[in-house]
């Protein structure tokens, strides 16, 4: 009881400096909020005693952070067909500029048939994280307290979700950008 108290103060003690090195290292804030809680969650279910418990926490987070990295999948579907130029205009400008002309309205059209289309695809755990994470903007965390399923499960699932989406709008972006 007293190792879980430990564990449970450690939260309020190594929690915003935590954050903190996690944040540095990862694009996002919600990137960051997901590894802290799986770092939290890793704490919570480790069944050895630890001595030096600062160092233990940076030290999981500094792998979850590298786990993260070499899966090398995009974290999202702007990823996807973001080649790092910043003078070259895709699918993220299109699906954002007001449809001024009937041309852009077109591509936007064409675009969203796909997507929706790809999504109905999925099985229905990969297309409700997609959706939940990608779409509305719900961190991994909040959705892993909304179901109770594992947050790496659920990154699982979305990863899967994100490859069979961007196979299946790959052929209409190199149709549009001529790649």
């Amino acid at each position: 009881m007293e190792q879980q108290a430990h564990k449970l103060s450690s939260i309020n003690t190594y929690g915003q400096k935590l954050f903190a090195f996690i944040r540095g290292r990862v694009r996002t804030n919600e990137d960051a909020e997901d590894i802290l809680q799986e770092v939290w969650y890793q704490l919570y279910n480790t069944s050895e005693a630890i001595e030096q418990i600062g160092a233990w926490l940076y030290r999981v987070a500094r792998n979850k952070v590298i786990d993260r990295y070499r899966k090398k999948l995009p974290e999202s579907l702007n990823e996807t067909f973001d080649n790092g130029d910043e003078n070259e205009f895709g699918f993220k400008e299109i699906l954002l500029a007001d449809a001024q002309d009937p041309e852009t309205e077109y591509i936007k059209t064409i675009f969203w048939e796909q997507l929706h289309e790809g999504l109905n695809e999925l099985p229905s755990e990969q297309r409700e994280v997609f959706i939940l994470n990608e779409m509305e903007g719900i961190s991994f965390s909040e959705i892993a307290a909304a179901t109770g399923e594992n947050i790496k499960t659920l990154i699982s699932r979305k990863g899967y979700a994100v490859k069979h989406l961007r196979n299946k709008l790959q052929n209409l972006y190199n149709e549009f950008f001529n790649y």
